[in-house]
């Protein structure tokens, strides 16, 4: 037996030498553009990143704290990622056991005329991983867990993002609701004004129908305005696992955010966004997916052999007709190996372009959050600078109304492009949160 074990161990200690040699370990390919992604976003190496913050430094409002923090404890798309990243920990763990020997018993007893007779019998079965499959395999699995967890990230940091923005759009719903009432008992005591004008002859039936055409659409406003916060209180609720319901919550007036923004943006976020790992770790588990299909073009070997109570009764001759048979499979199965060699490396070439595309599209949110955010602060400065212009422009025509220099139409036009221009300022804050929120989220911030 020493004579035949020998030459075979000597065999796949050669073989698994050589094996090391006929894969790569994975390196991520060179991507032409990505020095470019940003645009016209102002880079920075040394600069504190927007991403860099903490979702609870970046929103400093504390019932919105208390809401995301539900949301991570009951969100159900978060649950369900949570639930695939323990799928993707089992299935690393059994690519790591098919490294050990597979061990199993048989038992048999009878009786003859001699007497009660047994038998205990364990067979063991150990495949050499002389051509990297079992190892290729774990590499895969590893990158697959590594992507279910990049996962996991980016369904949190959309969560995150989501939550926030529904909270800030309920602040803009709200502040465009008291103006809008506001607005509604101005035009009511317009209606009286006019009506009392009319009694002393001083205007006419127009106006006072004008007035009142006016009151009517601020009234409609008011219901479309309450419908659509009860319609975005129901979509908070199903974000936070919970049944429909109202939420405390503050004015949008008082929110602010630190000023890390301007402070520049390191390349390396849109690489580290849970999106673009997860895609790269796709890529990673395809490029292992191509060794194993090669793999199969070379033999597996698997040691075998049983032992009982009596002593070993495994047969050489038995292991050597088993190793022979390994040899001999990849020989008749060249056509379906090339096919599965194929079909690899265009998954690999698939997963590299999506791969690509991935951080094309996660420059392009950045860009362009980063330019929404710049648009809507400019237009905020216009938004005070017209409100500042129209209320002058009531007053002044209030009081040439009085003197009888102007007449009382010239105030309700006043008074309703005062009114759309401060519905217009509040959604331009709103805009701007928003940017900032998508900024946040487009740099892959939200993790912590």
């Amino acid at each position: 037996m020493k004579k035949i074990l020998t030459p075979v161990l000597l065999l796949l200690t050669i073989v698994s030498m050589n094996s090391c040699a006929l894969y790569k370990e994975y390196e991520r390919p060179e991507i032409d553009f990505v020095d470019s992604l940003y645009n016209r976003i102002p880079t920075a190496n040394d600069y504190e990143s927007i991403a860099s913050l903490t979702w609870k430094e970046l929103f400093t409002d504390s019932i919105l704290h208390d809401l995301i923090e539900k949301g991570l404890e009951n969100n159900t798309d978060l649950e369900i990622a949570r639930l695939k990243v323990e799928e993707a920990e089992t299935t690393l763990k059994t690519s790591k056991l098919a490294f050990y020997p597979n061990v199993s018993f048989s038992a048999q007893a009878g009786a003859n005329q001699n007497g009660l007779n047994y038998s205990l019998a364990p067979t063991a079965s150990w495949e050499i991983d002389a051509f990297g499959r079992l190892h290729n395999t774990k590499e895969g699995a590893k990158a697959a867990l590594a992507a279910t967890e990049a996962y996991q990230q980016a369904v949190q940091t959309q969560l995150i993002a989501t939550i926030a923005d529904s909270y800030y759009t309920l602040l803009m719903l709200d502040e465009q609701l008291e103006i809008s009432k506001r607005t509604l008992n101005t035009w009511e005591e317009n209606i009286r004004t006019l009506s009392a004008l009319k009694r002393a002859g001083k205007t006419n039936e127009a106006a006072v129908l004008q007035a009142k055409a006016n009151k009517v659409n601020v009234e409609a406003s008011i219901l479309s305005l309450e419908k659509q916060i009860i319609e975005q209180e129901n979509s908070l609720s199903a974000l936070l696992g919970l049944v429909p319901q109202e939420f405390e919550r503050n004015d949008l007036a008082s929110q602010s955010f630190p000023d890390t923004l301007l402070m520049g943006l390191p390349l390396s976020s849109l690489i580290n966004r849970p999106d673009v790992r997860q895609a790269e770790y796709r890529l990673v588990e395809a490029f292992y997916a191509t060794n194993v299909a090669r793999s199969y073009f070379y033999p597996s070997i698997t040691l075998s052999g049983t032992a009982g109570w009596s002593g070993v009764s495994g047969n050489p001759g038995d292991f050597i007709f088993n190793a022979v048979g390994s040899l001999m499979q990849p020989i008749f199965n060249q056509g379906k190996n090339k096919a599965r060699m194929k079909v690899s490396e265009l998954q690999q070439q698939e997963a590299l372009l999506n791969f690509k595309q991935t951080l094309l599209d996660a420059g392009t949110e950045a860009n362009n959050a980063l330019v929404s955010w710049q648009t809507a602060r400019k237009r905020l400065d216009s938004d005070k600078l017209q409100i500042m212009y129209l209320k002058g422009a009531v007053m002044n025509t209030q009081l040439l109304m009085k003197n009888g220099q102007a007449d009382y139409l010239e105030v309700l036009t006043a008074q309703k492009n005062l009114l759309q221009a401060e519905l217009t300022e509040s959604t331009d804050k709103y805009m701007e949160i928003q940017s900032v929120i998508t900024l946040y989220h487009a740099l892959g911030g939200g993790l912590e």
